[in-house]
């Protein structure tokens, strides 16, 4: 992975550096930092013993992101200046130097959009209004409302002050229920205690509802577990709630994680979610990742949430995050008679917090009949 992250980094220099005519004096520190800057992994393994949690002061872990994220936009854009120059070599049979004046744009827009894509990622979102109608949906559910987070990454990037934020907001879109699809926390029960204290003041008139995401399952998944149920979430993992209105009702299932069997605990289990559940009520299921929703849409689910994705954080970057998810990567799909919805993410994985024209959201159901 080291070398992976390193390979940018190495066009930049060779490629961009070392070309511009500048002192050697300026080039060699340069040159290191450049290289500081593209192991900040490494640095978050040794600075918490897992790549997923940067235990830095906030922010350096913004300062890291930043350079991260200009090292691999300049990265792109010298490689596209250097076919460029290539495809015009070519065409008057002559060489092609580039400017130092096209070097340092390719530099300046890379570190502007390094500087907007942090940005983005950590603003805490608004509050995204979906229709979603459902056959069969009992009169007395027309209109309810139903808010979802999803993947949190509660951290040393998104502390007690955003998450408290993003609690605040939650609570003032007036939900009937509230749920968490899933990725919580970057880090420990012990490193994240206080930053994810602002949880158990999430409220709605039918509670709040949360299933486990992949980042749970990265550090002490049944800490957290017991944690997250102390905070007052109730958490669904293979097992559902019934909301009741008047005499109709309402479920709503979860899943645990699809890689749960490689850290040991049980894997989603839709039987087990459903067992039990009142016949010819409209399920709501909640699964962090949206990869097997066609089997689930088979399997007479109404509305299915899920995140992971992140939206795919930047263009280009969602076309091969969708490829890993069977093709759902951000909103709404509609399978049969099931509508999936892939939220982008309240937060961002704190090791890749960049966003470009995937926007963090709060996202705000309404149910209507159909």
């Amino acid at each position: 992975m080291r070398l992976i992250f390193a390979l940018p980094c190495l066009i930049v220099i060779l490629n961009w550096l070392l070309p511009l005519t500048l002192p050697l004096w300026l080039k060699v520190p340069a040159a290191i930092l450049l290289l500081v800057a593209s192991q900040y992994h490494f640095w978050s393994r040794l600075s918490s013993g897992s790549v997923f949690a940067p235990e830095f002061p906030r922010p350096l872990v913004i300062a890291f992101n930043w350079a991260f994220g200009a090292i691999l936009f300049l990265a792109l854009f010298q490689i596209a200046l250097d076919l460029g120059a290539l495809a015009t070599a070519l065409a008057r049979w002559r060489l092609v130097y580039i400017p130092d004046a096209a070097r340092e744009a390719a530099g300046g827009l890379a570190g502007l959009l390094a500087a907007i894509g942090v940005a983005n990622a950590l603003r805490v979102p608004p509050i995204r209004d979906v229709t979603v109608t459902i056959a069969g949906l009992p009169h007395a559910f027309e209109g309810y409302r139903l808010l979802q987070l999803s993947d949190l990454h509660v951290s040393k990037l998104f502390p007690t002050a955003w998450s408290q934020a993003v609690v605040t907001r939650a609570n003032a879109a007036a939900a009937d229920l509230i749920v968490v699809t899933g990725d919580f926390i970057d880090g420990s029960v012990a490193m994240r205690r206080t930053d994810i204290a602002p949880l158990q003041g999430l409220h709605a008139p039918d509670g709040v509802f949360a299933v486990p995401g992949n980042h749970e399952y990265f550090f002490d998944y049944a800490d957290w577990m017991r944690h997250l149920s102390d905070l007052g979430l109730r958490m669904l993992a293979n097992t559902h709630a019934v909301v009741t209105r008047e005499t109709t009702h309402l479920v709503v299932a979860g899943v645990t994680d699809l890689s749960a069997p490689g850290h040991g605990h049980a894997g989603p289990n839709l039987d087990a979610a459903l067992e039990g559940s009142p016949p010819g009520a409209p399920i709501v299921l909640l699964d962090h990742q949206p990869r097997h929703a066609r089997s689930t849409a088979e399997r007479g689910i109404a509305l299915q949430l899920s995140g992971h994705t992140h939206g795919g954080m930047i263009p280009g970057l969602d076309r091969l995050v969708a490829r890993g998810n069977n093709g759902f990567v951000s909103g709404r799909y509609t399978l049969g008679t099931m509508t999936l919805y892939v939220s982008n993410g309240t937060g961002l994985w704190p090791g890749f917090a960049l966003r470009l024209g995937k926007p963090s959201e709060i996202t705000r159901f309404s149910l209507r009949s159909g």
